[in-house]
């Protein structure tokens, strides 16, 4: 409230905004193959994978005699039981602390028999599935954030002490959650408004976000407490905008200061960005379309990138650099 205050009185003087993502899977959270097609799962980084099931759906209905479970996984290693692996009597293969690493192709291929019961013979069948596993983190968030404000002139020292004491306030607003306001710029135009002649604006805008998302590297759950800061941070100026509409617009016994806050005029987009080693790619990867996606072999990101760059020397996930 102390800020709302604040604000007012300069202007009165002035005048004079992981679980896990998989694409089949069943209430308990179990994924099943489908016979023909690559399944793709997306597992947050430093969680557990679900439990991917060596059998489709269909087949899990029925019985099976005999079955046996062999699983591969990518480099085409040979999986089996170990504290980062687990892998059930039935067949079931979860992976604990999931790195980026861990992603890649996990294929499995399940024997079993069909018996005539009449004559007792014996048939065994064969069948594998694919799953393709990707590593992901939430991208960082900041906010665009854009406003408008009436003023006198284009021309005088009241638009940039009127800019400077918004930005203090602002950054006063939300510093305890360990964000600030960056690249603050204001420009005047003027404005032709339906039956009004040109009347001169500031055009104002600036970035809600961290001060160090970096900070946080592999730190499990520092990423959700840094989002769910800008966030607060984010409402934080957002409410304090609709205040200042609220005072301006809604107290009848004053008249409106010649520079004052325009109601509506407040705008705000998210800008995401994703750590190193991580990139957005809708196209390969449509069902997590949002999230920051672990860089496949062949690509990179060196920084806070949105996408993977190309670099075809680079075999593994997860790359952070092309060398």
């Amino acid at each position: 409230m102390r800020a709302w205050v604040l604000v007012c009185a300069v202007l009165w003087h002035l005048v004079g905004v992981g679980w896990q993502r998989f694409s089949e899977f069943t209430e308990k959270g179990f994924v099943y193959g489908k016979p023909g097609h690559t399944v793709k799962i997306y597992v947050e980084l430093h969680h557990n994978s679900p439990f991917l099931v060596c059998m489709d759906i269909q087949l899990a209905n029925k019985e099976t005699v005999d079955p046996t479970y062999f699983w591969i996984g990518p480099d085409e290693k040979i999986l089996t039981g170990n504290y980062r692996i687990n892998i059930t009597e039935t067949g079931k293969l979860l992976v604990k602390d999931f790195l980026e690493s861990s992603s890649g192709l996990y294929t499995c291929t399940l024997s079993y028999k069909i018996v005539n019961a009449q004559t007792q013979k014996e048939k065994m069948v064969k069948l594998s599935y694919d799953f393709m596993m990707f590593a992901y983190r939430e991208p960082d968030y900041s906010y665009q954030i854009a406003v408008r404000f009436t003023t006198k002139s284009c021309v005088g020292k009241y638009n940039e002490l009127l800019f400077t004491v918004l930005k203090k306030i602002l950054d006063n607003l939300i510093s305890d959650l360990s964000c600030r306001i960056i690249e603050p710029s204001y420009k005047c135009h003027f404005v032709k408004l339906p039956n009004h002649g040109l009347i001169p604006e500031l055009f104002i805008a600036f970035q809600v976000t961290p001060f160090a998302p970096k900070a946080c590297n592999d730190s499990v759950g520092c990423e959700d407490i840094t989002n769910h800061n800008v966030l607060q941070a984010r409402d934080r100026t957002a409410e304090f905008f609709r205040s200042q509409a609220y005072i301006f617009y809604h107290d009848y016994n004053k008249s409106l200061p010649a520079m004052h806050f325009i109601d509506h005029s407040f705008q705000m987009a998210r800008m995401d960005s994703c750590r190193p080693g991580f990139g957005k790619n809708e196209g390969l990867h449509d069902n997590c379309a949002t999230c920051c996606v672990v860089c496949s072999p062949g690509t990179f990101n060196p920084d806070a990138g949105v996408t993977c760059q190309i670099c075809t020397s680079i075999l593994t996930y997860g790359a952070k650099a092309c060398p």
